[in-house]
């Protein structure tokens, strides 16, 4: 398996413990957490049990359903003589039983992925689990439960953060993130697939990191017939990924939808306020509900813009995936099976780039301090934009030190070094002065360009005090 190797090495040390272990994955839909237990644990499940999707149960599925597939498992696992359970609390009493059975003194591994899906409306799900646990299983000092769930603000809301009786029951929790460009490069290398850096770059700002999107594609072709095989042609693979994400994940899917509709027609983002003046956006605590789901799920993220303070915290979708669709699918016009292929020149797709780079960047700040010396310092990361009466002025990252230097990170995606000339450099000391009347006068700022081949080299180059190129970003 590539990459993962933190992550797999905490799941081993918790196994290898003599103690009852809780453990929590989440993450992202798609982005590998049944892949990274199944690939750590391999065969060692003593009982092993996946939830059913709600997509194929109409909303989010029935009580009665999802028993009757548990009962299923437990007698897959060897559970015999015994009636199928009527609620959760006699589910997990027969999950005890089975455990029973099968204890001989070596690690009893429970693995119960997609669990927020087991837990439908008036189910009992969450007690009889606080049940389970609080009863029995936390006595086991050879036991380890392993739950996993794309609902992120689900597992944190009801296991990690719960204020009843699971509190403070999960010993271990782990957020699964998306790929790097690193682990991308490694991924592909894995696979055969022999893309250039400038590829895989473009590759990540339409799939992100994500696993399993990254491996549905196909070593023979090229890039840009492979994002028409699995987003364009009539019978993509992806084509109705956006739906299915949110439909699995959230139990107001269309809601949700309308938020991230929203986001995506504003590169900064939006305020809370900005978002609720919208027609059919929830409000109050729904709103809340409903961002902190986004978030959880690593589809938005939030900000607060250079120079403000928390109540102007900005939320930005960030999904490479949902940003893609939204700009290029769900409003196509016109069907071309060969979209991709035919518009890679064109001023729409060139734009694009220079955009999703940024998104990029965002998601690479600790390569980039990495190359800029900083790692062990404290740094805010944002945006800034002052709207003024003729033009705006706009820094596409700030990087804000605690060693008193501001790094204002120009961001640039050519297929070639960036040539500066005298215009752009006038507008960049601007820029800078603007800045500068913001700061402590304690306070450096650092012009810093982030391009995909560096720069090239002339008489106003050297505005730039530090160059970032895409090779550093696979660092």
């Amino acid at each position: 398996m590539v990459g993962r190797e933190k992550e797999q090495e905490e799941l081993l040390r918790r196994y290898e413990r003599n103690h009852a272990e809780f453990v929590a994955v989440y993450g992202r839909r798609r982005v590998g957490k049944t892949t990274l237990i199944d690939e750590t644990f391999a065969s060692h499940f003593t009982f092993r049990h996946t939830a059913l999707s709600p997509i194929e149960q109409k909303g989010h599925g029935t009580k009665a359903a999802q028993l009757t597939h548990f009962y299923h498992s437990l007698k897959q696992y060897g559970l015999s003589d015994e009636k199928a359970p009527e609620s959760w609390l006699e589910a997990f009493y027969l999950l005890e039983k089975l455990l029973e059975q099968k204890d001989d003194g070596s690690k009893l591994l429970v693995f119960l992925d997609e669990l927020p899906w087991m837990d439908t409306p008036r189910s009992g799900f969450i007690t009889a689990l606080e049940g389970f646990w609080n009863s029995w299983a936390c006595y086991r000092k050879n036991l380890m439960l392993i739950v996993c769930g794309s609902a992120s603000s689900w597992i944190l809301d009801h296991l990690i953060n719960n204020h009843g009786g699971l509190y403070g029951r999960v010993t271990c929790e782990i957020k699964l993130s998306p790929f790097t460009l690193h682990e991308c490069e490694l991924f592909f290398q894995d696979k055969g697939i022999r893309f250039s850096r400038y590829d895989i770059m473009q590759c990540y700002m339409i799939l992100g990191g994500i696993p399993y999107y990254l491996d549905a594609l196909d070593e023979r072709l090229s890039l840009a017939q492979n994002i028409d095989n699995l987003l364009f042609s009539r019978t993509a693979r992806f084509r109705d990924e956006f739906d299915r994400l949110f439909t699995s994940v959230f139990t107001n899917p269309e809601s949700m939808k309308s938020i991230v509709n929203i986001l995506h027609t504003r590169r900064g983002g939006y305020t809370r306020k900005e978002l609720s003046a919208y027609p059919g956006i929830p409000t109050g605590g729904a709103l809340t509900s409903a961002l902190k789901a986004l978030e959880g799920s690593d589809f938005i993220e939030t900000y607060v813009p250079f120079g403000k303070g928390k109540r102007d915290t900005h939320y930005k979708l960030v999904d490479p995936f949902c940003l893609f669709y939204l700009h290029f699918i769900a409003n196509m016009q016109k069907e071309d099976e060969q979209f991709w292929t035919h518009n890679q020149s064109t001023h729409a797709v060139i734009s694009w780039r220079g955009l999703m780079f940024e998104n990029v960047c965002f998601r690479h700040i600790p390569q980039i301090k990495q190359v800029l010396g900083i790692s062990g310092v404290r740094t805010s990361q944002s945006q800034w934009l002052i709207r003024g009466n003729e033009k705006n002025a706009q820094i596409d990252l700030l990087i804000d030190r605690d060693d008193h230097v501001l790094n204002a990170c120009e961001i640039k995606f050519y297929s070639n070094e960036f040539s500066i000339e005298k215009d752009y450099y006038q507008e960049l000391l601007a820029r800078q002065e603007l800045l500068l009347q913001m700061l402590s006068p304690k306070t450096a700022v650092y012009q810093t360009l982030i391009s995909a081949y560096g720069i090239k080299r002339n008489e106003y180059s050297s505005i730039f005090t530090q160059v970032v190129t895409m090779d550093d970003l696979f660092a």
